[in-house]
């Protein structure tokens, strides 16, 4: 195994391109677990530890461009206001240690359904920034994962960034697993709340082949509030409501059986998730409002 280690980005564009089969390593909390196991054996490593800009993110107007490399410490730190979904989500990961050199980069890149950003970052609507030597696009996150571990990349593009837009209303992220820490998630669900286009988005993992959103569940969720008119007057959402959005979202599921749990247990668990996600996301929805309008 030969080992590449870059200055900066254009050197590592420069080492993808002539060696694509070349795998990045930053934090390396999945990849090094693989190359431990025997799972994997590259040919090339390539070390992006050297380019900084990786470790970046800037805060704009509507979004931010989160460099691939930020570890979760520093989003759960600087950005909970901004991207509320991820930084909780950012909590879960593994421990204090792996937080600290892990970035959001190192989960899309292996493209795990079990990866822990992947339920915010679909929920969020975030986009990929993605490079290579013949240029720069960027690839909207539903359209991001394509299989088991597989993802949209071509055999040349490194991930640079992530774009995900600035929270304008409520989000929450839950995971089930085994243990409190250290754990590779049974199941997971992302939820945000998007008053500004009133809708709402998902995102659940380790549920199905790929990190994926229950779109059918969120079809219904939008027309029910839309119906009932409670993005204007505040009310509780009806149990009936909640309850028919969680059953959709365990119909989302196309889970398997493992060490971990059983299908049939993670399709429950993630319709108890989406119930409960909804009911604090929407309650922080109606406190904000009330609150602004006593303001008023």
């Amino acid at each position: 195994m030969d080992f590449l280690r870059p200055a900066d980005w254009e050197e590592a564009l420069a080492a993808k391109a002539e060696h694509p089969t070349a795998v990045p390593i930053a934090g390396g909390t999945d990849v090094m677990v693989e190359i431990n196991f025997d799972h994997r054996r590259p040919e090339y490593l390539m070390d992006l530890n050297r380019v900084g800009d990786l470790f970046e993110w800037e805060v704009g107007e509507d979004s931010v461009r989160l460099g691939a490399s930020v570890p979760y410490t520093k989003i759960m730190e600087n950005l909970r206001a901004e991207l509320p979904g991820l930084a909780l989500a950012s909590h879960t990961v593994a421990s204090p240690q792996i937080r600290n050199r892990g970035g959001v980069g190192g989960n899309l890149g292996t493209a795990s359904p079990a990866g822990d950003a992947h339920p915010a970052l679909l929920a969020a609507g975030a986009e990929v920034e993605v490079e290579s030597v013949r240029g720069k696009r960027l690839i909207p996150i539903d359209a991001f994962y394509t299989g088991v571990k597989r993802n949209a990349l071509e055999p040349d593009e490194l991930i640079r960034a992530v774009h995900v837009k600035k929270a304008d209303g409520p989000q929450q992220f839950s995971k089930v697993g085994t243990r409190n820490a250290m754990v590779i998630a049974v199941c997971a669900f992302g939820l945000a709340l998007h008053p500004g286009s009133r809708t709402v988005r998902t995102g659940i993992g380790s549920a199905a082949p790929t990190p994926i959103r229950a779109t059918a569940a969120e079809e219904f969720l939008n027309a029910a509030l839309d119906e009932g008119g409670f993005w204007d007057n505040g009310e509780t959402i009806t149990p009936a409501v909640a309850q028919r959005f969680a059953d959709l979202c365990s119909a989302a599921c196309r889970p398997i059986d493992d060490v971990r749990g059983t299908a049939g247990y993670r399709r429950h668990a993630v319709g108890v998730m989406a119930r409960r996600t909804l009911t604090w996301t929407w309650e922080s929805y109606r406190g904000a409002r009330h609150t602004s309008e006593g303001a008023a």
